[in-house]
């Protein structure tokens, strides 16, 4: 089933290059490497997966054409301009095409390595380079995010929220700080001062020790997640230890091209978690996830760290990928819910992650699961997309949303924070709300014997705090 969209252009990149960027794009020895940009066949395959080409139509906001122009660019034929930068910028980089191309273009490599050298070769202008350095001041520390987000719980606890968005004001308000308010962490303060313990053991014999992420969004907004999650690896019998001097992965960063600071997170991370007597390490959030498992590859040229790295790399997996090889524990009680469940992009594609969390969730008793039509296209998340160019991320998670009501479910399920986010906030826009989860939410539930009927109303009524954002 595909929905009629609204035809919304790009937000215009403006700025300069710096330097020879105007005439030699990239500099010598970067950028997107040329056997990755020969791989690409033009066959189109990617076309009809792509968010903002089913938005807009245009070659040059399609992967081919991104990397037709990352071609043009390493071959010297175009400079950095800011009609170049904005097609790139324009990418939510959701991996759908990834996953639909016949010829394997890792065109997540390619968009990460050109937007690294458009963050160190474009000067962007004015408003646009301080919001996003304000973003990057602040998202990737969760004490600052916690200092945000409490203000936020006391606007929309306090009845504030409601009155504002009724009003006249709401519609004037900037678009960039409209798309802030909107998503707006609909939590409680018993959620935002949860924490996963430093450890946990459960009570036999662990079959497995593990470290736990604990992340920056995740850990400042969803606390809640982290401490289920914790409760959840416990009860299939493993030993987990989340180190509270752990901070971000990187991943934000990463993603959106801001390479140097991305790698010193990491690093600092695999200190923290790189223990010889840890069997894995879990993840349940689907972007940083993906950026684990990449930290082999970020380290590659670097030989004092390449092997610790690749090994640590290879001890990743996502808490839906660990909980589907081990035996669900007896204590299951049954949940009588259905269940959509959203493909996070950085998880689906970027990791291949799909079969796991479904089988998770149908493994609790009464879970129904109802698959969502489109389900490969983005929510509009995308990272901090959402936050830099809220038009089309708000179009796709209309869209996102239209697609989860079609089919009635009384709860829906996303493994990733940005998501939870994106879609609670379009779901919210009419009729009644829809309840979000993460699914270890969904499994803790089972295990702590939860009435389905008020584990929803619950979650309802919080929704229902916050009113309308559109």
């Amino acid at each position: 089933m595909s929905l009629p969209v609204t035809h919304i252009p790009p937000r215009p990149s403006t700025g300069h290059p710096l330097g020879d960027a105007a005439t030699q794009a990239f500099a010598e020895d970067a950028g997107p490497e040329r056997a990755l940009l020969d791989d690409c066949v033009h066959c189109g395959f990617c076309l009809p997966t792509c968010p903002t080409y089913v938005l807009w139509g245009e070659e040059m906001d399609s992967p081919r054409g991104r990397i037709l122009l990352m071609d043009l660019a390493d071959k010297g034929e175009i400079g950095l301009d800011a009609s170049t930068v904005r097609h790139w910028d324009s990418c939510l980089g959701c991996m759908a095409c990834v996953t639909a191309c016949p010829s394997a273009v890792q065109y997540d490599r390619l968009i990460e390595q050109t937007r690294a050298q458009v963050e160190e070769r474009f000067d962007r202008e004015g408003s646009d380079q301080r919001f996003r350095n304000a973003l990057f001041a602040v998202l990737p520390h969760h004490r600052r995010m916690t200092l945000v987000a409490a203000p936020l719980v006391a606007y929309r606890a306090s009845g504030l929220q409601r009155l504002v968005r009724r009003s006249a004001l709401y519609r004037r308000l900037p678009v960039r700080l409209r798309q802030l308010e909107a998503l707006s962490p609909i939590v409680t303060w018993a959620a935002l001062r949860e924490q996963a313990p430093a450890h946990s053991a459960p009570a036999a014999e662990p079959t497995l020790r593990v470290a736990m992420l604990t992340g920056c969004v995740q850990r400042a907004i969803f606390g809640d997640v982290n401490a289920a999650t914790a409760r959840v690896l416990t009860a299939y019998g493993c030993e987990v230890v989340a180190p509270r001097e752990q901070a971000c992965c990187g991943a934000l960063e990463l993603h959106a091209g801001r390479q140097r600071s991305a790698k010193e997170r990491a690093r600092a991370l695999i200190w923290v978690l790189d223990d010889p007597s840890i069997d894995r390490i879990v993840v349940n959030s689907a972007g940083c996830g993906s950026t684990l498992k990449e930290y082999g590859e970020m380290f590659r040229d670097e030989p004092s760290l390449a092997s610790r790295a690749e090994a640590f790399a290879a001890k990743v997996c996502d808490v839906h990928e660990l909980l589907a090889e081990l035996e669900p524990p007896a204590q299951l009680r049954p949940l009588e819910i259905s269940v959509a469940y959203h493909d996070a992009c950085h998880l689906a594609h970027a990791q291949g992650v799909r079969s796991q969390p479904r089988e998770v969730l149908t493994s609790i008793p009464g879970v129904t699961l109802r698959e969502i039509p489109d389900a490969a296209i983005c929510c509009g998340s995308a990272g901090i997309y959402n936050l830099i160019n809220p038009e089309p991320a708000a179009e796709l998670g209309r869209l996102k949303a239209a697609h989860v009501r079609s089919v009635a479910p009384d709860a829906l399920a996303a493994a990733n924070p940005g998501c939870l986010l994106q879609i609670s906030a379009n779901l919210g826009a009419e009729g009644e709300p829809i309840p979000t989860f993460h699914p270890i939410e969904l499994v803790d539930a089972s295990l702590r014997g939860e009435d389905a009927a008020g584990f929803l109303a619950r979650r309802r009524a919080l929704l229902k705090s916050a009113g309308s954002a559109t």
